[in-house]
């Protein structure tokens, strides 16, 4: 098993991307290459963004992959309130707990390791 496939924080990632994919599945065929797609890409991020960065070789580099992958993290939260605005959907609840939950724990990460290199 990988050292990134331990991690709480990519296990939930990886929920989210799961439940985004069925949410905007429920999303009308005119906007796959809109909102979809652009959700999708966003939460398929967060995963890859933590895994890619627990595979390299120093803490640093580690820290700065888990801040690009808060950053698809918010992108996504925009994107989530966007289908709302758009009506394309009202079933965000799960959706912006698990944002929340994997925003929090990649905190908790980034500040973990920074206290450990000091």
């Amino acid at each position: 098993m990988r050292k990134h496939q331990n991690l709480d924080v990519w296990k939930d990632a990886m929920l989210l991307v799961t439940y985004i994919y069925q949410l905007t599945a429920t999303f009308p065929d005119n906007e796959r290459f809109g909102l979809t797609g652009q959700m999708r890409r966003a939460a398929i991020s967060v995963p890859s963004n933590i895994a890619e960065g627990a595979a390299r070789g120093s803490k640093a580099e580690f820290v700065r992959f888990l801040h690009i992958a808060r950053g698809s993290l918010s992108e996504l939260d925009t994107q989530l309130m966007l289908a709302v605005q758009l009506n394309l959907t009202t079933e965000v609840h799960q959706a912006s707990q698990l944002i929340n939950r994997v925003f929090a724990l990649l905190g908790g990460l980034i500040r973990h390791l920074k206290n450990e290199g000091s």
